[in-house]
């Protein structure tokens, strides 16, 4: 059971290859480069490293959003490609829930915060029961304002993570609640935390083909909602 995971939902390009006993390789660039200039470079050099052939996998995971819509559409049409090249199933993550693994059974809340623009972010909340990474909410673009005050709520301790961290560390500091954030080796996206989750999907044949994948983006694209408005205006 070998799987090729691939993250490019945010600013970190990942892709990683795992199989039902060890991460097998993981190659992480966070820089100002493109996905469409790093994402397959990486899958080609990472494959040369440890003499993968791309026919002995099993599937190819993806992470299915949210996050940067042109990172997304990159991310699934690389997958679609290798899928429909190789003849291979699409395993497709959340894109929040791979964020959320990167940390393991811990008793505080995790909240993974994506910065989505205009004070909002992505976000979930999760914890762990029995030693299984559970959903407390759905995924959802919210004001990061309106998830502090839920948050609040709980009376816990939080852990942040995700490049939301970096811009609303401060308010989160002011908000009062017990918290703490991951450290930086955890704190981005990880192609290889998709693929941990992505081998029990596999084994629970939780799959689509490469035609049927598509990303999820919770919420319009800036150059739609702009269109939109421009339209209204309009009448």
């Amino acid at each position: 059971m070998k799987i090729l995971a691939i993250d490019s939902s945010g600013l970190t390009s990942s892709v990683a290859v795992v199989d039902k006993y060890d991460l097998i390789s993981e190659y992480t660039v966070n820089c100002k480069k493109t996905h469409s200039q790093t994402l397959m470079p990486m899958i080609y050099e990472m494959n040369k490293s440890i003499g993968l052939e791309l026919s002995s996998l099993d599937a190819i995971a993806v992470s299915e959003g949210p996050g940067s819509f042109t990172g997304l559409r990159i991310g699934a049409a690389t997958a679609k490609g290798l899928a429909l090249a190789l003849n291979k199933p699409i395993i497709s993550v959340p894109t929040l829930d791979g964020l959320a693994y990167n940390i393991y059974d811990n008793e505080a809340i995790i909240c993974p915060i994506m910065d989505a623009k205009r004070n909002q972010v992505y976000t979930a909340l999760y914890e762990y029961e029995d030693s299984k990474l559970k959903k407390l909410s759905e995924s959802m673009a919210v004001d990061i304002n309106e998830i502090l005050e839920v948050l609040c709520g709980y009376n816990r301790k939080v852990i942040f993570l995700g490049d939301g961290v970096e811009i609303y560390k401060s308010l989160i500091e002011e908000s009062g609640m017990a918290n703490s954030f991951a450290p930086i080796h955890l704190m981005k996206q990880r192609a290889s935390s998709i693929g941990a989750l992505a081998l029990d999907y596999l084994s629970s044949n939780n799959t689509v083909s490469g035609n049927d994948f598509a990303p999820v983006y919770l919420r319009k694209s800036q150059a739609e909602r702009e269109y939109e408005e421009k339209i209204k205006a309009g009448q």
